[in-house]
């Protein structure tokens, strides 16, 4: 279950894995959205994007809570690049669901994702930086994030496919490098 300095243990490779999976989904539903309006893509993907941009913001907060009580126990960043693009990449799962809430809260909009209430709506004005903050930077932030995330692939094939470079995929496939 718990993470070793030879591989990732159960719970980080099924967050791993299992965030990997909604997050290729929400950028599906967000691609959708921006490139197939009014489409039978769009209408199935896109009222799927907050529910899902939620889950990854809960699963992140579990996957940091993980990662800080196997800290000591994780396998070694390969490289302090590969130190700063870990932590990029966990920036970036809290902050674009963050500013997309902090968005829905200051519009005065309840937010329910799956019929699960997280907060109520309001009554009277907007709260303006709220909404100018999401509205401003949640979709910039997200395609930022998409880089860094095809970055994150292609360091990770690299790694694996240069002679010169350790294969770094078993570490998260849960088999001893």
């Amino acid at each position: 279950m718990k993470d070793n300095k030879g591989y990732y243990g159960r719970v980080s490779r099924w967050l791993h894995w299992g965030m990997a999976l909604l997050i290729v989904w929400q950028f599906l539903s967000a691609g959708a959205h921006f490139l197939l309006d009014e489409t039978a893509v769009e209408k199935f993907l896109w009222p799927t994007h907050k529910p899902v941009g939620f889950a990854i913001f809960v699963l992140m907060i579990i996957r940091v809570i993980w990662a800080l009580l196997n800290l000591s126990n994780r396998p070694p960043a390969i490289n302090a690049l590969a130190k700063v693009g870990h932590i990029g990449l966990y920036l970036f799962m809290i902050a674009v669901p963050l500013v997309a809430l902090l968005r829905q809260y200051g519009s005065g909009r309840s937010f329910e994702p799956l019929g699960i209430p997280v907060f109520a709506g309001f009554e009277g004005e907007k709260i303006s930086w709220m909404t100018d903050l999401g509205s401003n930077f949640h979709s910039t932030l997200g395609w930022v994030w998409l880089a860094l995330i095809v970055g994150h692939i292609a360091m990770a094939i690299w790694h694996r496919k240069s002679k010169s470079q350790k294969d770094i995929i078993p570490r998260m496939w849960g088999r001893k490098s």
